[in-house]
């Protein structure tokens, strides 16, 4: 593990929503802590009294440090805490990031960091007034195997990228559970915008892992969407062709109703030596094909450069590391930005993305709605 002195002294947390029945509260809870980078201390959790109550008493945050009002809760905590997470439904996070920057409180986001392109360029201007530290979570490029595609990638293995698939199909709206029951999701996630919330959900990881993997930038979007789940106002399928910076060309896929895929998130980047795949579900292997023939299963005992480092085996191969660790990895990289914002007032990283980059994203998801209406390709 590196920086170990950071990691014998915890910086503290405080959540804003995450309560026990929230879809990421819990991961972010236990992530946060695994490798001894942060402790929560505070929280709103919930506006549910009797659920905040749970949620901190699960938590284990004195009652004293658990408030009804997570305004009241900064105005409290400021100097006290080191970092805010927003993890309230992604509708609300705009309100309570900008409260945080405008109090200097140092901020975690869950992705998408807000629903339109206007409110993250809000955002972005007064994190840069204020000098504040604005950090989006999106856990998937913390999977040590993305990580090592990564560097394969710069390393130039894969020759020039040419074009790439990006995909993350779920079942979530349109399968239903043993005793025959149609799914309840979150009754914000039923209510489109000018955005669909799937978008939000699923599109902004895909941008985001395209980003992280080729360095390029999206210029032309055409897409097409629809609903043929239990939710016929919600749009829980999208499909879309993108043309990319460097020439690369794109094709992604996101959907809640692709019966058989629980989160079938799967990377394709294809150059002109090698082509290379990861998939979610086999999260500890990367399959390489190269244009001689050959092809070659990588994991964390093969001879890695990155995926093999210390942090990254909790345990040894063969014992495969998941989701939770996946956003331990990201918490620990956050760590690290925000010592270094706390002792220079600056950070940069190749593993966290603040508002640019969410900035972006969902200018091209606005694109992607856009072209739906215009049936046609769309500048992002």
């Amino acid at each position: 593990m590196k920086n170990q002195t950071a990691a014998a002294m915890p910086m503290s947390l405080g959540f804003i929503g995450g309560s026990l029945n929230s879809a990421v509260g819990y991961t972010h809870f236990v992530s946060s802590a695994m490798d001894n980078r942060w402790t929560l201390v505070s929280g709103c959790f919930s506006t549910n009294t009797q659920r905040n109550r749970e949620s901190a008493r699960a938590y284990g945050i004195a009652a004293n440090r658990t408030y009804g009002s997570w305004r009241d809760m900064l105005k409290k905590e400021k100097g006290r805490i080191d970092a805010i997470v927003v993890l309230t439904p992604t509708p609300a996070h705009f309100e309570a990031v900008m409260a945080c920057l405008k109090e200097g409180i140092p901020v975690i986001c869950e992705k998408s960091l807000v629903t339109k392109s206007a409110d993250a360029e809000k955002i972005l201007d007064l994190r840069d007034r204020k000098k504040g530290f604005l950090a989006v979570t999106y856990n998937y490029s913390g999977y040590p195997m993305v990580r090592e595609l990564r560097n394969i990638i710069k390393k130039g293995t894969l020759g020039k990228i040419l074009h790439f698939q990006a995909e993350m199909p779920q079942e979530g709206y349109i399968r239903v559970d043993a005793q025959g029951k149609k799914p309840v999701p979150q009754s914000w996630r039923l209510s489109d915008g000018d955005v669909p919330i799937i978008h939000l959900d699923l599109g902004s990881h895909l941008h985001h892992l395209v980003y992280y993997l080729t360095g390029q930038k999206p210029i032309d979007i055409v897409a097409d969407q629809d609903s043929f789940g239990w939710f016929p106002d919600v749009i829980d399928n999208v499909t879309c062709l993108c043309r990319y910076s460097k020439g690369i060309q794109g094709q992604m896929w996101f959907s809640k109703s692709a019966l058989g895929l629980r989160n079938g998130l799967r990377l394709r980047i294809y150059g002109s030596k090698a082509s290379a795949e990861w998939y979610q579900m086999c999260p500890e292997e990367l399959n390489l094909s190269f244009a001689d023939g050959r092809r070659q299963l990588v994991d964390r005992a093969s001879a890695v450069e990155i995926a093999n480092m210390r942090r990254y085996n909790r345990f040894k191969a063969g014992h495969p590391a998941g989701f939770i660790e996946a956003f331990a990895n990201l918490y620990s990289d956050i760590a690290d930005c925000l010592c270094r914002y706390k002792s220079t007032g600056k950070w940069t990283s190749e593993n966290v993305f603040g508002a640019e980059l969410a900035l972006e994203g969902i200018r091209m998801i606005e694109a992607m709605t856009k072209s739906v209406d215009k049936r046609s390709w769309i500048k992002v």
